[in-house]
């Protein structure tokens, strides 16, 4: 055993060196592959139409801020957050109460098909989305809700539950049985335990699925161009069309708006993202 052990050879200084090096260069290389459209977008949206024509990388003269201004007034922009906000919670909530329950019947309850009900949620998540817009149209079409916001939040809360199911249910797994036998011999009924316990105690993955959700819903674009027509019920994505037309394309304003249907996104992740990575990496290890 002792000459096994000094047979390993410690890795050498300058190894060390050229791993940190390496490290440093792909950290910066996928740093700068994901920041830089994004630091592109923000400054074209300051720039003029003319010198976006004449040079798309260069800096602008004078910052032109008065393009978001433009953006939000000729494009109604706030009322399309508005329904873009809408959408999104409800069709979020829907969404995450749907796929807890479903979660919680499938792990903690035994019955014949259980696994093959779990497989047919899962196997959701493989089906292209736009191959769906027939069906879906001529559903809603039947139900007298074309152009209804409603739509919209039944369709975006019924294409995520695959996902959300399938992140709800590892939780619902890992959590301990005997906290809910705990709370049944204390006199807590089912809907208790369910509310009151499981959903609380599993929160890390329930919030998982909910951002995943909510992003989902909100930068939808393909069936909110689809399922709704007029101004009252067009969506922030579908307001980024208004700046192009058959004849021209006003590109910094349209840019100024992609940067404002973008901000949400990135709060809602700033402000979950410690939830998010946990639910992603829990049980990546056990021991």
């Amino acid at each position: 055993m002792a000459n096994n052990a000094g047979q390993i050879k410690e890795t050498s200084p300058a190894q060390k060196v050229l791993g940190k090096i390496v490290k440093w260069v792909l950290l910066i290389f996928f740093a700068f592959y994901t920041l830089f459209p994004l630091v592109w977008l923000f400054i074209t949206s300051l720039k003029t139409n003319k010198e976006y024509i004449a040079s798309a990388f260069s800096l602008p003269a004078v910052p032109q801020f008065s393009n978001f201004v433009n953006a939000w007034n000729s494009a109604n922009l706030g009322r399309m957050i508005v329904n873009s906000i809408s959408v999104a919670i409800i069709a979020t909530i829907l969404n995450i109460l749907i796929a807890s329950m479903a979660s919680y019947a499938i792990s903690r309850f035994r019955f014949k098909g259980r696994e093959i009900i779990f497989a047919m949620f899962s196997a959701g998540i493989m089906v292209p989305l736009n191959a769906m817009m027939v069906p879906y149209f001529t559903i809603f079409s039947k139900i007298g809700l074309m152009d209804s916001l409603w739509a919209l939040r039944i369709l975006y809360a019924a294409i995520n539950l695959p996902i959300s199911t399938f992140i709800v249910r590892g939780f619902m797994d890992d959590f301990p049985k005997e906290i809910e036998e705990a709370a049944y011999v204390d006199g807590c009924g089912f809907y208790g335990r369910f509310f009151r316990i499981v959903l609380p105690l599993t929160k890390t993955g329930v919030v998982t699925a909910a951002t995943f959700a909510f992003l989902t819903c909100w930068n939808e674009f393909v069936y909110a161009n689809l399922l709704t027509s007029s101004p009252q019920t067009k969506t922030i994505q579908i307001g980024i069309r208004y700046f192009t037309n058959q004849f021209s394309t006003d590109y910094v304003s349209m840019y100024a708006a992609i940067v404002i249907a973008i901000i949400p996104s990135i709060v809602i992740y700033m402000i979950f993202q410690e939830q998010i990575i946990a639910g992603l990496t829990a049980g990546a290890v056990k021991g």
